[in-house]
């Protein structure tokens, strides 16, 4: 956002004049900060216990696929609820009138949420995959490569410039990963492989949600009517994997089709359903970080969630780290933590003349503020709020 005109100079031919508009501070700064941090918070809270849940699971119950899709399917479900119940409340509310929950077109969710669906099941069910092989230690440092990813779709899509600095980054991370994964006593190919992937997919993942979120014509800044929305091709991307992967073992085991305990059956459905809701709580919270803060937050709350996730996993698994791979983690997190420093410091840098918005306003002899954009000169494509000299709010995009 920008703020009131900063320079009023007049032109001289006396039709035109130059404004020029420089930035404004938030005057919700307390309020932002304070709402930053409780879903910050919520989210270290779910995705910390959903980890830990889906490692102990998924050795458990080897049908990391199955249950992954049963998951989505009761999340979708829980949306849809949540979403009839928002309905509900609105008309009580407001009557007949109201207005109902976005639903897109075939339009917009051909072009915004298949791709993202897309993306969003390979992270989920790969992710789910590979905890079936490695520790909780392996991949919560692999899965830290996703920022890096995130950054690499950022560029590609214009949200973010590419630096030379990054290239340092890169390779710090990259060589610190493979010291904390060589040798180790507990690595597995096949797990890491499915992990490393799963980070690529969820840097697009991620990139396509915030341009989703944040484009408020789309409607979906509510993270209720975006898992809505994702969650059924998601089912329908994994199910074709799930059934070739798992299909008859799940069928023939005596965990839940064969099994003549009904007391184990309801322990088992009660372990999924928990899943579900532990797993819709943290798509809620994630989604709620990437709409109301940045790509920034998300990374640095990330280093000491993953911190803290490591720390656990040592103490309470068990899982063993040599001095190589605990050199190996150091070097990723001091890679990491450089890699937000400079993107702090490039987001909060002063800004340059040539990088103000200005514009060209036209005068009429008739009216007071007929403001027409003729010129502007930043690389800053975020919207800009303008007051004409009769008190009116102008957005410019």
């Amino acid at each position: 956002m920008f703020s009131k005109l900063v320079n009023n100079s007049e032109s001289d031919d006396g039709d035109t004049d130059d404004i020029t508009l420089q930035s404004k501070k938030n005057p919700n700064k307390l309020k932002y900060i304070t709402l930053s941090l409780l879903t910050i918070l919520i989210y270290y809270f779910f995705s910390i216990s959903l980890t830990f849940y889906n490692r102990h699971l998924f050795v458990t119950y080897k049908y990391p696929l199955s249950i992954t899709i049963i998951h989505l399917i009761l999340k979708f479900v829980l949306s849809a609820l949540i979403r009839h119940l928002l309905n509900l409340i609105e008309y009580i509310r407001k009557g007949p009138n109201y207005k109902k929950r976005v639903l897109l077109n075939w339009n917009l969710f051909s072009t915004r949420i298949i791709p993202n669906s897309l993306a969003s099941a390979a992270d989920i069910g790969l992710s789910n995959w590979s905890l079936q092989y490695i520790t909780i230690t392996l991949y919560t440092m692999s899965k830290s490569t996703v920022i890096l990813f995130i950054f690499f779709f950022s560029i590609i899509f214009k949200l973010e410039k590419w630096r030379r600095s990054i290239i340092g980054v890169i390779l710090c991370i990259a060589f610190g990963l493979f010291l904390f994964t060589y040798h180790s006593t507990e690595f597995h190919l096949f797990g890491f492989s499915l992990v490393l992937i799963a980070s690529f997919m969820a840097g697009l993942r991620w990139t396509l949600a915030q341009a989703i979120t944040q484009k408020h014509e789309i409607g979906l800044a509510n993270p209720i009517d975006m898992i809505y929305h994702v969650q059924p091709f998601m089912i329908l991307c994994l199910l074709p994997l799930a059934l070739y992967v798992e299909g008859v073992p799940i069928v023939t085991t005596d965990k839940f089709f064969r099994s003549d305990d009904y007391s184990e059956i309801s322990k088992n459905v009660l372990w999924i359903i928990l899943g579900a809701l532990l797993g819709f709580l943290l798509e809620a919270s994630e989604l709620l970080v990437v709409t109301f803060t940045s790509s920034l937050t998300l990374s640095i709350s990330g280093i000491f969630k993953e911190i803290c996730i490591v720390y656990l996993a040592v103490t309470l698994n068990h899982n063993k780290l040599n001095p190589m791979n605990t050199t190996g983690l150091v070097i990723c997190l001091i890679g990491i933590s450089i890699h937000c420093v400079i993107k702090a410091r490039n987001e909060t840098r002063p800004m340059k003349t040539d990088k103000v918005k200005t514009i060209r306003r036209k005068k009429s002899p008739n009216r007071k503020g007929n403001y027409t954009k003729l010129e502007n000169t930043s690389d800053n494509e975020d919207n800009f709020m303008m007051d004409s000299r009769d008190g009116e709010s102008i957005q410019l995009r």
